[in-house]
């Protein structure tokens, strides 16, 4: 009588296992994110998940790459959408900011950050890659928007580095949970920050406020 194949265990694709860390993370935190309670949701064992992926700072990084992945290409079309440079600005400012507390994009961010005190150049790279990418489109936005004359000529480099080094502060204080600081203060201060830095003088030698068309 022959004898029955045996069963192969296929592991699940790539972005199954990445789409189940979101999850766990968004659900119940980084504490309770655990290659063996992972391995349960995929249906792979803990060593199964360390053969692909070998360690847990890899599993991390190659989370963020993928939901990083995703919201660029969200951010790619709505800079590349209608509207004035300064309202692309401020849908880009509020795609960057965490939607709230414990926000599980934010806080695998800064989980990925707090862990390559010890990374090597690979994941130093990459990460820095991810950095990159946002200050080149900011730049890019911002060069249109002095071109299209609706922001005042400024060295868009640096101040492309200073909106998201703000943004970064207050990001943390939102993922964080910081009284004072929820979401919709937070856009409240980058619109003001955008005001006072980017938009051009008006009559009175102030910068003009930009209002939102409604």
């Amino acid at each position: 009588m022959p004898s029955t194949p045996r069963r192969r265990n296929v592991a699940p694709p790539r972005e199954d296992v990445l789409a189940a860390v979101m999850a766990t993370v968004a659900e119940r935190g980084l504490d309770g994110l655990t290659m063996a309670g992972l391995g349960r949701e995929v249906r792979m064992s803990s060593g199964h998940l360390l053969y692909y992926f070998r360690t847990k700072d890899e599993l991390l990084l190659q989370t963020l790459e993928w939901s990083e992945a995703r919201l660029g290409a969200e951010r790619r079309a709505l800079l590349d959408g209608p509207g004035t440079a300064r309202e692309r600005l401020d849908a880009y400012i509020a795609l960057y900011v965490p939607d709230g507390h414990r926000d599980p994009h934010w806080t695998l961010w800064l989980e990925v950050w707090n862990r390559s005190q010890d990374a090597d150049d690979d994941a130093r790279t990459r990460q820095a890659a991810i950095e990159d990418a946002w200050h080149r489109d900011l730049v890019e936005l911002l060069d249109e928007g002095i071109a299209r004359g609706e922001f005042r000529a400024v060295d868009t480099g640096r101040a492309a580095v200073r909106l998201r080094a703000l943004m970064d502060g207050f990001s943390v204080h939102v993922t964080v949970g910081i009284p004072g600081t929820g979401r919709d203060q937070v856009l409240e201060q980058m619109r003001g920050y955008a005001d006072e830095t980017l938009m051009p003088p008006g009559p009175s030698g102030r910068p003009v406020k930009f209002t939102p068309a409604s």
